[in-house]
């Protein structure tokens, strides 16, 4: 019989990293020994340059790469597929609703404002009311001031209530910011490129439940998802799986 073909697919931060930081030794060394015993995907909604940095360059440890959810697809260094956020919801659209961002987060009373809060993407726009300028100790400020505030979740009810007619779906990731992207341009949208390639698809994601980035594929009949607590609980997922697959499990 042959053998089932199987593909481990991560989201990045707060699994494969820290938020924002870069991957340490200790995952990189699972990860090179993961990549010889089975096909490893990387699934992220940052652009590819930030999960490269992310990967401290490492791109190897992947056969497919998925920036911006899939949108920008990579199959080892040949590009696969890419989709514009602009062909789908056209520049006055766009601007419209930038603007309207702009306008609503210059109301905000924070613990601090930095630089950069629109960031546009091929695929989506990634919408920041500190502003991804921040130092690390801003933006962990900030997460904590949001988790009692709900400032990115009320931000997104106001926008679902605007716009209501745009087709955008709110995905609130990482610690201080939520994409925007066309309904249907989750972290599923990477799915096709690699559905019909593999038997067996197991995601590892931190952010999985509702309104949350890793949510739509989690739950997708496609995949069979694991809910992590970080890069440590990626590696303990990981390797009962591959316990339970019956595959040699390395120490680390």
């Amino acid at each position: 019989m042959a053998s089932r073909r199987r593909l481990f697919l991560f989201d990045v931060d707060g699994t494969l990293t820290a938020p924002r930081a870069i991957i340490t030794n200790k995952m990189l060394d699972f990860m090179k020994d993961l990549s010889k015993k089975t096909t490893i995907g990387i699934v992220g909604g940052s652009d590819e340059v930030k999960i490269v940095e992310q990967l401290d360059g490492h791109t190897e440890l992947a056969t497919y790469l998925f920036s911006e959810n899939g949108l920008v697809a990579k199959k080892g260094d040949k590009l696969i597929g890419k989709t514009s956020i602009v062909e789908k919801i056209g520049n006055e659209k766009l601007q419209d609703f930038i603007n309207f961002c702009l306008s609503y987060m210059s109301e905000m009373k924070l613990p601090c404002k930095r630089g950069t809060f629109v960031e546009f993407r091929n695929g989506m726009i990634n919408i920041c009311p500190v502003g991804r300028a921040c130092s690390v100790e801003e933006r962990k400020e900030f997460f904590e001031y949001d988790k009692v505030h709900k400032l990115r979740e009320e931000f997104v009810k106001v926008l679902l209530n605007k716009f209501p007619d745009l087709g955008m779906k709110y995905s609130i990731g990482g610690q201080i910011s939520f994409d925007c992207f066309p309904i249907g341009w989750d972290k599923t949208f990477c799915l096709q490129y690699i559905e019909k390639e593999f038997d067996e698809i197991y995601f590892y994601g931190d952010k999985t439940y509702v309104d949350g980035n890793d949510y739509e594929i989690f739950h997708d009949p496609r995949i069979e998802g694991r809910t992590v607590t970080g890069p440590d609980n990626t590696i303990t997922q990981v390797t009962a799986d591959l316990q339970r697959l019956g595959i040699l499990v390395f120490s680390i």
